[in-house]
């Protein structure tokens, strides 16, 4: 069993699985947009990661 954690957002809470990345308001939309039942490869998941990680670093250098 998979365990989870509780999170809330303007609809009311949720619990989202504890291994994955994503947070409430993607797991609703997994939820409401089942159309393929293909999930993204890791490696777009890493990459679009990274790129919010290097966004955020350079918020922070000009003081954003």
């Amino acid at each position: 069993m998979v365990p989870y954690r509780r999170e809330r957002d303007l609809l009311g809470d949720r619990e989202v699985p504890q291994d994955v990345y994503y947070g409430i308001q993607t797991a609703r939309a997994l939820d409401n947009f089942p159309i393929t039942g293909y999930k993204p490869h890791r490696e777009l998941i890493m990459a679009l990661a990274h790129v919010k990680k290097a966004a955020a670093q350079a918020n922070v250098n000009v003081k954003r």
